[in-house]
C-alpha cells in the first residue's frame, strides 16, 4: 500500500516532467513548500521508483544548469524597466 507521501512525490515527479518544471512551480502548483518538493524527488522517489527520479533527476540539472540565465534576464529586465521610467 502506498503511503501519501509517496503518492505525493510520484505526482510532483509527473507535474514536473509533463510540464519540464523547476521545483519552485511545482511547489506553487500543489501548495507545498519547495524543501518539500525537493525532499520529495531527492529522497523518496528514488526509493521506490528509480525509474521515475532518474527521469525527473534530467529535467532538475538541467533547470539548475539554466537557473544563473533566468536569473541574468529577470535582473536585466527589471534595470532596463527602471530606466524606460526615469528612475
Amino acid at each position: 500500500m502506498r503511503t501519501d507521501m509517496e503518492e505525493r512525490a510520484c505526482d510532483l515527479a509527473l507535474y514536473i516532467l509533463e510540464h519540464q518544471a523547476t521545483v519552485r512551480a511545482a511547489a506553487k502548483q500543489f501548495g507545498i513548500s519547495k524543501s518539500t518538493v525537493h525532499k520529495d524527488l531527492s529522497q523518496r522517489l528514488p526509493l521506490f521508483n528509480r525509474s521515475l527520479y532518474l527521469q525527473v533527476k534530467e529535467v532538475l540539472d538541467r533547470n539548475k544548469a539554466e537557473r544563473h540565465i533566468r536569473g541574468g534576464k529577470a535582473t536585466k529586465e527589471k534595470y532596463q524597466h527602471k530606466k524606460r521610467k526615469g528612475c
